[in-house]
């Protein structure tokens, strides 16, 4: 069978554009592996603060072109994986190869996902960029997988190989549902599941995998350098001359009346924070995504903003930190309510409560704050990825 690179425009061999089909992904994480290798349970090493089959499973669940994830996993940790996570389609047990864990996997697959993708849960550094051209190419061709190529010296037998023809495999690997579990049906152990669909007859094309997407199987691949950025928030607002306008600081409705004056909620807060958050990524600053020119986002719940700027980061393969914020207000009195506006950041964000700090200063009656005559919020944010 012919491996072929996937372009943007797909063609038949006729010239004709053509796409397989456009029905729903899942994707199978296969967490089933003993890490003999490694000499410990190398998924359950700790990321930013969750275990590598995790990070995984975020990677996909995020990635906004994967419609279900399922796992399998070894039989004593299904109810630990379960009580992680609980919006996975399926967790099942695997088998004694990863050939057997992927088709107990594909066996679980809820009817109407026409394509399935499979990835080695110890590829946590899969980034949303790498998955969606795996579903682009199989929703316009069948059935892909993603290769980088080789850069080291490769001998076989003394005989020097040519290294331009090399490629190395990565995950994940998708196609159809129905094409993957005929292929699987055959009992051979093959390396991966292209292997099962090119012995089946199925075309497969390749796509241009990523370097950073590495598999660990040895203590030594969990030891390369945290990238770790900061980045800085501020926002200010004035005080509506509307005196019903309600105060929205931090994500919390506060009794104090007017509010601030914006085309959002204008909660000063929460704007230092979505700015702090996208400066570290250097994505740009809170009026890029959220512009006041926008009809959508008039008087829309900043809490909105963090949540869509955290989805924003973990697709660039991101995890968030921590996030520390200041009020500066001469009005209201922030701290009675500090314990609430960190658990609504906390989960709009997708961390701990524990990794979210606030913090109120007065501006000692000094300047346009210190007169009451708006609020101040200042933060920062630490993220980081490997």
């Amino acid at each position: 069978m012919r491996t072929r690179g996937v372009g943007r425009v797909c063609r038949t061999d006729n010239g004709d554009d053509y796409r397989v089909g456009n029905g729903k992904v899942i994707a199978i994480l296969v967490a089933s592996g003993k890490s003999e290798r490694f000499g410990a349970d190398k998924l359950e090493i700790d990321f930013g603060g969750i275990p590598v089959w995790e990070k995984s499973y975020r990677a996909f669940r995020d990635s906004g072109v994967v419609d279900g994830v399922g796992v399998v996993t070894r039989a004593e940790k299904v109810a630990k994986t379960l009580a992680r996570v609980s919006d996975m389609e399926f967790v099942v047990t695997g088998g004694e190869t990863r050939a057997e864990s992927v088709r107990r996997g594909l066996a679980a697959v809820p009817a109407g996902f026409e394509f399935v993708l499979v990835h080695d849960a110890a590829r946590p550094f899969v980034s949303a960029e790498l998955i969606e051209r795996v579903v682009s190419a199989i929703r316009e061709k069948g059935a892909a997988y993603p290769a980088i190529g080789v850069t080291d010296t490769i001998r076989r037998d003394g005989e020097l190989l040519d290294r331009t023809k090399l490629l190395a495999a990565q995950t994940p690997q998708g196609a159809r549902v129905d094409d993957l579990r005929s292929a699987m049906m055959n009992p051979a152990e093959l390396t991966d599941e292209m292997a099962y669909l090119q012995a089946n007859g199925v075309e497969i094309f390749v796509v241009e995998g990523d370097p950073v997407n590495q598999k660990i199987t040895h203590p030594s691949d969990v030891k390369r350098p945290m990238e770790i950025r900061t980045g800085f928030g501020y926002d200010v607002h004035r005080f509506s001359e509307d005196p019903a306008r309600p105060l929205w600081l931090g994500g919390v409705e506060f009794d104090d009346r007017p509010g601030l004056e914006g085309h959002s909620d204008a909660d000063a807060l929460l704007h230092a924070i979505v700015d702090a958050l996208l400066g570290a990524a250097a994505l740009g600053d809170i009026g890029v995504h959220y512009p006041p020119s926008d009809p959508q986002w008039k008087d829309c719940r900043s809490l909105r903003f963090v949540s869509e700027t955290g989805e924003m980061l973990r697709r660039e393969g991101w995890e968030i930190m921590n996030v520390d914020a200041t009020v500066v207000a001469e009005r209201p009195k922030v701290m009675v309510k500090a314990l609430e506006i960190r658990t609504g950041i906390a989960g709009a964000l997708g961390i701990e409560v524990g990794r979210v700090s606030v913090k109120a200063t007065t501006n000692e009656r000094l300047g346009a704050i210190g007169n009451s005559e708006g609020i101040a919020g200042y933060a920062v944010a630490t993220i980081s990825r490997k």
